[in-house]
Order: structure tokens, then C-alpha cells, then sequence
């Protein structure tokens, strides 16, 4: 809380008047005498240390005719296609991290029990999904990381803010994977593991969710990220490409038609399986943007999503040059 704050119980009475019950700021000012610019103050105050937050809610069927294609060509359960307003990867990320909170928020199966919910807690558009989320009724029983560390420190950190977020939002306990998420070695790999018992039930957890929130990515090391840095290094995404790769979900390795790639660099990987993912209930996700176009194709084709969010360009050029001749809507084979 930066020094010149003002006290943070005002703030939230403040915040909760105005936003929660409606009362103008000139109502709020008489009733808790105080000046109308204090809280004035005071409400921005709430918002740039994100006690309150804006969520921009989609209104249905604004592009109906875009997302009922796609659904239809590609087996999707829902689709969700945004106008996004963004000059960058980060910016589209905000865009569509923020239009995934109101669809996870209303989604059926966060409305019932659910028992684990899988989130992958690098990926800065889930970051951001999170950050926009309001609490949700009904929520979850548990929410399982499914990837270990990434990145330095600082990362890491926001990571674990983002998973204890998302279960305090969900009314869930957190469920945290200390490990590096990339092993220098598969024998340091195997026996992280086998000295670590709270990662391996983590893990095991993975086994049994009924909501799988996933992060897909190219082949490359994207900023913040760090070659090498409990992570791939690029000659290894290269390498990847070689072998066939487009990119890759969970830094589980696909090709162009969304098979499974099998490479030595599985055996690196702390993490969540393409087996668990595609065990998972509802497997959801947004992406979008050129360098992901070929990936998101591959997620689609290979059905390793079922809900996904993605800006308007990027649905164009899956109904455009990225559509396949024929697709088999039948449930592929496990990987």
C-alpha cells in the first residue's frame, strides 16, 4: 500500500458504497462526512491498487456469425470471438484474459460442484483473466497449478499471487507446484519427483479436472521468459520445429494437425500431461495473434480445447486460409 494511500477501510466503505449500492459520490460525502473530492480520491485510489476492477462483459451475439462457424468446422462446445483493441501481444492478451473472466464466471460447470480446477498459472492471458475475475458462486473445491516455475523469481511470485487469487475467487484451496517447470535433465526431473512428495500428489491431482484452464503458445521464448530459465531454451523450441512442432500447449509439443509430437524434451517437463488435459471435463482457453494462428489451428484440430476466446483477425484466418479441407469431429484417441 503505497504511503499517500488513504486509510484502506475508507477506501473500501467508499468503494463499496458507490459501487456496490449506487449512492452518488455527493450521497457518500454527506453520509460519511467527508469533501466530495475525497472521495473522489478515494475511488481511484480503489482503482489503481485494484481493489475495485471493471470487467467489460461480452453481450451475446455480437459476433454470432463468426463464432457459430467456427463451433460448426472445428467441434468447438463454445466459441467467443472479441474486437479486440490492441497494438501488441501484451495488449491482446488484457483483451482477451479480460473477456475469458465473464465467460469462466458464467460458465454451467462453475455453477455445480467442482471438484479440481486446472490453471496454468504462467500464462500472462490467464494472469490477466484472473485479475478482471469477480468472486464466483458455486466455485471449486481445488485449484491445482499445472506447471511448475517458470522464469525468475519475480515471475514465479506472480504466479503463485494469481493461483491464490483465482481459488480465493473460486472459494478453493490453492494447490501450488514448487518445482521447476523445466528440468535441465530427465534424471533431475525423476528425482525432483522422487524426493518430492507434494509434487507428485499435485500431479496426481491432474488426473480428476473437471475444468482445465490452459495456456497455448508458440515455439519460441516469448518475453519475460528466459531461455534456459526453468524453461526451454530456444535452440530447444528449435529443435522442436524440426521435428514438426507448431508450438505447443502446456509445453506439451503438437504438430499441424494437432497430434501429439513425441520428443525427448517430455521427459523435462513438470507438469500437467496432453493424457490429463484430454481427460479434463471442459478445457478452456483464449489466444490470438499471427504467431500463435498455426498452434491455435493445431489445439483445434487435435480437439485438445473445447471453449475457446480469440480476437476477430485470428477467427478470420481460421475460417480463411487457416481452414482445413475436412476435419474429423470424432473424439481423437488419447496421446
Amino acid at each position: 500500500m503505497p504511503a499517500r494511500a488513504e486509510a484502506p477501510r475508507l477506501m473500501v466503505k467508499v468503494a463499496r458504497l458507490y459501487h456496490g449500492r449506487g449512492l452518488r459520490q455527493s450521497e457518500i460525502a454527506e453520509r460519511l462526512r467527508l469533501s466530495q473530492a475525497r472521495v473522489s480520491r478515494l475511488l481511484q485510489q480503489a482503482e489503481d491498487l485494484g481493489i475495485v476492477r471493471t470487467v467489460v462483459v461480452l453481450p451475446p451475439g455480437l459476433n454470432s456469425e463468426l463464432e457459430e462457424e467456427i463451433e460448426q468446422l472445428y467441434g468447438l462446445r463454445e466459441c467467443h470471438v472479441v474486437d479486440a483493441v490492441a497494438d501488441n501481444e501484451d495488449e491482446l492478451a488484457q483483451d482477451l484474459g479480460q473477456a475469458l473472466a465473464s465467460i469462466v464466471a458464467g460458465s454451467a460447470i462453475l455453477s455445480g460442484p467442482v471438484s479440481v480446477l486446472g490453471y496454468n498459472s504462467w500464462s500472462r492471458t490467464l494472469q490477466a483473466m484472473v485479475a478482471a475475475m469477480q468472486p464466483v458462486r458455486g466455485g471449486a473445491r481445488q485449484v491445482v497449478e499445472m506447471l511448475g516455475d517458470i522464469g525468475p523469481p519475480t515471475l514465479q511470485h506472480e504466479a503463485a499471487r494469481s493461483t491464490q487469487r483465482l481459488a480465493s475467487l473460486t472459494g478453493a484451496e490453492p494447490v501450488y507446484l514448487r518445482t521447476p517447470g523445466v528440468s535441465s535433465t530427465g534424471q533431475i526431473r525423476a528425482a525432483i519427483l522422487d524426493q518430492d512428495r507434494h509434487a507428485r500428489e499435485t500431479l496426481a491431482l491432474l488426473d480428476s479436472m473437471d475444468l482445465a484452464l490452459v495456456g497455448i503458445g508458440e515455439c519460441d521464448v516469448v518475453a519475460p521468459l528466459r531461455a534456459g530459465d526453468n524453461f526451454f531454451t530456444q535452440a530447444q523450441f528449435d529443435r522442436a520445429r524440426e521435428l514438426g512442432a507448431v508450438g505447443q500447449i502446456c509445453l506439451r509439443f503438437l504438430d499441424a494437425q494437432g497430434n501429439p509430437l513425441v520428443t525427448e524434451f517430455d521427459d523435462l517437463v513438470i507438469g500437467v500431461t496432453l493424457e490429463q488435459i484430454r481427460s479434463a471435463g471442459h478445457r478452456c482457453a483464449a489466444a490470438g495473434g499471427p504467431a500463435k494462428y498455426p498452434v491455435i489451428r493445431a489445439a483445434l484440430l487435435g480437439r485438445w480445447v473445447d471453449t475457446l476466446v480469440l480476437d476477430t483477425a485470428t477467427a478470420e484466418w481460421l475460417l480463411g486460409s487457416g481452414k482445413p479441407d475436412s476435419i474429423d469431429l470424432a473424439e481423437p484417441a488419447s496421446a
